[in-house]
This record gives structure tokens, C-alpha cells and sequence, in this order.
């Protein structure tokens, strides 16, 4: 899930777009793949993340005999300088990073760059489950996918509150600073450039803007027009935020063991189920709820690539194609692992297959999918890249 700062500019067209092994082949990718070790580079800072990648980790050398390292990064643009540094020293083949959990801009340069494998995804055989005309899962922050990254999860911007200590929650950006402001020191995000605090500040210009739709193009010389009220909201809001802005969580799971220990009453999640997981691990209370903001709220898909240099681009396929099968995609959904939202369509499904989805308990604490709401579209990523950039420049703190 993350962000890219000082890499795009740095990236050059010179990497070939496509090599061996061929995805329309199946067969010849799986017995390729057998023996392979995939070093997918993901965040790790989740427990309940990290546990379900070691699952699919068992699940692939069960099946297919392919052996998954989870390399695990605070922030995705590590593993993107590591494939740039090697694209430097002409290692075009046996790179360190195999798959990446990748988003927004991080994926917009490496495709714009040539730093990955495919077209791919749309010959995995599991795409046929993908539900393509339902979710936002051919395109990524605006720029099309074009079969460069396969989905593996559905997120929506969702607000996790403690009924005990916050019945009434606050659902648009004037209702949170009038709150902050009677309650100080109650609310906070994760620092920017973490992805959720990026995307705090993303939410909040959608709605402050003046048109949002000018936000689905490149930022350009209108960038301080266009982001002006967020800045001028960021300004009176931050006195109020916990420690007074002078610090800020640096993780989303930091965030909630705020409100775990009654420091908070307020946070902010992209996953509408992961507060109940959190219920479900005991690591927050049962009277913690989410809500939505009145206008809506941010959704995307999570997506993997593929490095143009992988040397096991074979097991990374296979990887990639199991995150999308049913059995995947149902245990992601338990809000007891980790309650992400599926990317398949029901109607692809066997009956078994449909049943089990519809059988799962979402979770105490997960609204329906009615109950979710309008999801409003992620600005183009350039959008993100300066808005990070801006606020280290104006609240960037050492914690």
C-alpha cells in the first residue's frame, strides 16, 4: 500500500516489457515455477497480514513447490529504489525482489519506467473469477493497469470509533475539526508518508476542494489552488490532534492500540473489516464500531507486480494467481484474518464457492457492503506524491 517520494523522476525507459516465462502457457509456468523461491516485498505491519501471507506461503509449496519469503517493508518505495539500483548496475536478470504489494505511484513509475513483467494478470487463470466490471481492478489511481499487476484485495476508506467514549462520531471535515477542537488530543493519523496518513489527507481534500474531478489529472501548476482549503483545515485541526501534532503514530496498527489504551477515540482504516479482526485478535475493545463520512469515502484495489528482473517470475505468477483464488479470497475476508474485501464475482463462483462467501460472518464491527456507501475515486498519484511531500515540509516530525 504505499508511496513513492524522490524515485519517479529518477527512473528512465530502458528495461524490456515483457520476457519469458509465458502466462498463456500454464502448464509450462508451473513447472517452471516448481523449485523457485519468490521474495515478495509487502508491508509488514500488520500481524494478521503477515500471517496470511506466510498461509499462502504454505498454500503455494504445497501445490506448486514454490517457496515464498515475505521481505517485509515499512515502505514500498525500499523495494522500488532496490529494482531501480540494480536497473543502474545492469542486473536485468536474478533481482532481489520478485513480487511487490504495490499501488498508486509506485506502480504509475515503475510501468511509465519499464521496471515490470507482463502483460500478465489478465492470463492468470484465476482471472476468469475476477469480477472486472464490478471493482476497480484495471485501473490503479487512474493509470490502467494493463495486465502489469494482479488485484488481491478490495479496500474502503472506513472510520474506527469507540461507542463508549465516542457515540456520535464525527462524518465530514468540518463535523472532525469542530470534535477535535472540544475534544483535543483525541484524535490522530499515521505520519505521512505512511499510506493511511497520505490518505487521511487525500479524504479530506476530496472533500474540501472545490471540484474533485480535477483531481483525476496530473497536479500541475494548480497544485496550491486546488489544495489550499485542505492546508487551511490542516492548520486549525493540528493543534488539536494527539500530543498536539507534535507526533504523530507511524503505522495504522499503532494507531488502534491508541484507542486500545484509551488514548484516542478515533482513527482511520482502509480495510472496512479490520476492525473487527482487531476485535476478534483482542486488540481493541467489542464497543469499537466504523462509519463512513456522509460524501463518501476513498476505495482502490491492492494489486501485485512483478520486477522486470525477477528471477522467479514463474513462482510469482503462481503466487499471484492463488491470491485470487476462492479459497484466498474467503479466508482474506474473515474478519478473523484479516476481513479484506474480495475481488472475485460471486456469479464466476461454483454454488460452494458463492454459499461459503455468503455464510461468512463479516464481523461485529463491519458494515454492509449498503452501509459503505458511495466510494469516491483516487486522485491521479501525482496528486499524492507532491501532498506527502508538502506536509513533511510543513509538519514532518522525528518521533
Amino acid at each position: 500500500m504505499k508511496h513513492l517520494l524522490g524515485v519517479t523522476a529518477a527512473l528512465a525507459l530502458t528495461s524490456p516489457a515483457f520476457a519469458d516465462p509465458d502466462p498463456t502457457n500454464w502448464d509450462a509456468v508451473t513447472a517452471e515455477a516448481r523449485g523457485q523461491t519468490v521474495y515478495w516485498n509487502a508491508w509488514g505491519g500488520s500481524t494478521t497480514t503477515n500471517d496470511f501471507i506466510a498461509w499462502i506461503g504454505d498454500k503455494v509449496q504445497a501445490d506448486y513447490g514454490v517457496t515464498l519469503e515475505h521481505v517485509k517493508l515499512t515502505d514500498t518505495a525500499d523495494a522500488v529504489s532496490r529494482v531501480l539500483a540494480e536497473q543502474a548496475a545492469n542486473q536485468d536478470t536474478d533481482g532481489a525482489v520478485d513480487m511487490i504489494w504495490i499501488n498508486g505511484a509506485n506502480f504509475a513509475s515503475m510501468k511509465q519506467a519499464g521496471l515490470l513483467f507482463g502483460p500478465f494478470a489478465e492470463d492468470l487463470p484465476n482471472w476468469s473469477l475476477v469480477d472486472v466490471d464490478g471493482k476497480t481492478v484495471q485501473t490503479d489511481f487512474t493509470v490502467p493497469t494493463e495486465g502489469y499487476e494482479s488485484p488481491w484485495a478490495m479496500a474502503q476508506v472506513v472510520f474506527i470509533h469507540d461507542t463508549e467514549t465516542l457515540p456520535e462520531p464525527p462524518k465530514s471535515a468540518e463535523a472532525l475539526l469542530a470534535w477535535a477542537a472540544a475534544n483535543p488530543g483525541r484524535f490522530t493519523f499515521p505520519q505521512p508518508p505512511d499510506f493511511l496518513g497520505t490518505t487521511f489527507l487525500k479524504q479530506m481534500l476530496i472533500e474540501l476542494v472545490d471540484d474533485a474531478s480535477v483531481l483525476q489529472s496530473p497536479a500541475g501548476d494548480d497544485f496550491d489552488a486546488v489544495t489550499a482549503p485542505m492546508w487551511a483545515f490542516l492548520e486549525e485541526l493540528t493543534p488539536h490532534l494527539w500530543r498536539q501534532g507534535r507526533a504523530y503514530p507511524q503505522t495504522g496498527p499503532r494507531q488502534l492500540q491508541l484507542i486500545n489504551d484509551g488514548e484516542t477515540d478515533l482513527a482511520i482504516s482502509f480495510s472496512p473489516g479490520e476492525a473487527s479482526a482487531a476485535i476478534a485478535n483482542d486488540q481493541l475493545p467489542e464497543t469499537v464500531r466504523t462509519y463512513v463520512l456522509d460524501g463518501g469515502t476513498l476505495g482502490n484495489a491492492s494489486f501485485v507486480a512483478i520486477p522486470y528482473n525477477s528471477g522467479s517470475k514463474a513462482g510469482a505468477m503462481v503466487v499471484a494467481n492463488t491470491l485470487l483464488s476462492a479459497e484466498a479470497q474467503l479466508r482474506a475476508q474473515d474478519p478473523n484474518i484479516l476481513g479484506y474485501g474480495t475481488v472475485l464475482d460471486m456469479d464466476k463462483l461454483t454454488p460452494a464457492q458463492a454459499d461459503a462467501f455468503e455464510a461468512l460472518d463479516l464481523g461485529i464491527a463491519t458494515l454492509s457492503p449498503a452501509e459503505l456507501g458511495q466510494v469516491l475515486a483516487e486522485p491521479h498519484p501525482s496528486w499524492m506524491t507532491k501532498i506527502e511531500a508538502e506536509w513533511i515540509d510543513r509538519y514532518g516530525v522525528a518521533n
